[in-house]
């Protein structure tokens, strides 16, 4: 890393946590793109953005989990098949330009639909065919593993379009299915090894603040009109980054 920009690393990667925090997201996809642009080695950004999902989603579930009635079955259905998937696509060496690609496209569509451009349904849809959850979980869960994300970005907007989750829950169901996906995302990626740049590691602690604020300022400050529109300009921030860089 050339020390040059460190100081802008301690400012971007924590107003990028305490963004994604406030949505109940982690925000690897920020991290990827900050640490590629500051130099930083592949092999180095996958886990780094990895660690910094894992702390951040977690302090962001413990704040959003008390503003609603936690999805319990729900999450469970997920994350049991999402977690073996996120740990095989961490396993998985390949290019990941073109699924960054894919995934930013994708993300456009409920952004168009966060701004209504889409109609929208308030009823639950699917939710009685029991292998939908699944099925999201495995997916969404290989290509969190895979990329070095841990899943909010696209199972957020398709909770909601759904109508299986209001805003203040899938913030929360989110958060902990992006902590338990990016852990498992690491071992596969790693291991139990630990980053071997030391400098990685004094970048963690301010990261990890911001991600308290922005998580505490979601939870328990923002209306939920507020939380909309700022998960709105995350995705959309998210499908820009993945297109474009």
């Amino acid at each position: 890393m050339q020390s040059e920009f460190l100081p802008y690393l301690f400012v971007l990667l924590p107003v990028a946590a305490f963004f994604y925090s406030s949505v109940g997201h982690g925000g690897a996809s920020s991290y990827l793109m900050i640490l590629a642009l500051t130099g930083f080695a592949p092999e180095e950004i996958r886990p780094t953005a990895l660690l910094l999902n894992m702390a951040v989603s977690f302090i962001a579930f413990m704040n959003h989990r008390r503003s609603c009635e936690f999805p319990n079955n729900l999450f469970l259905q997920l994350v049991v098949f999402s977690v073996p998937a996120a740990f095989i696509g961490g396993l998985v060496v390949v290019e990941s330009s073109i699924y960054k690609n894919i995934l930013g496209v994708l993300l456009l569509f409920p952004v168009l639909n966060f701004l209504g451009v889409f109609p929208k349904n308030d009823k639950s849809i699917l939710r009685d065919k029991i292998w939908m959850p699944p099925f999201i979980g495995i997916l969404i869960g290989f290509f969190s593993g895979l990329i070095g994300i841990g899943g909010g970005i696209l199972l957020s907007p398709l909770l909601l379009m759904l109508g299986w989750t209001n805003i203040r829950q899938t913030a929360a169901l989110s958060a902990l299915f992006i902590f338990v996906n990016s852990v498992a995302g690491y071992l596969g990626t790693t291991g139990f090894n630990l980053l071997d740049n030391k400098s990685l590691w004094i970048l963690i602690p301010p990261a990890v603040l911001g991600g308290i604020l922005g998580s505490y300022f979601g939870a328990l400050r923002f209306n939920v009109k507020l939380v909309k529109h700022l998960l709105t300009f995350v995705l959309a921030g998210a499908a820009l980054k993945l297109i474009f860089f």
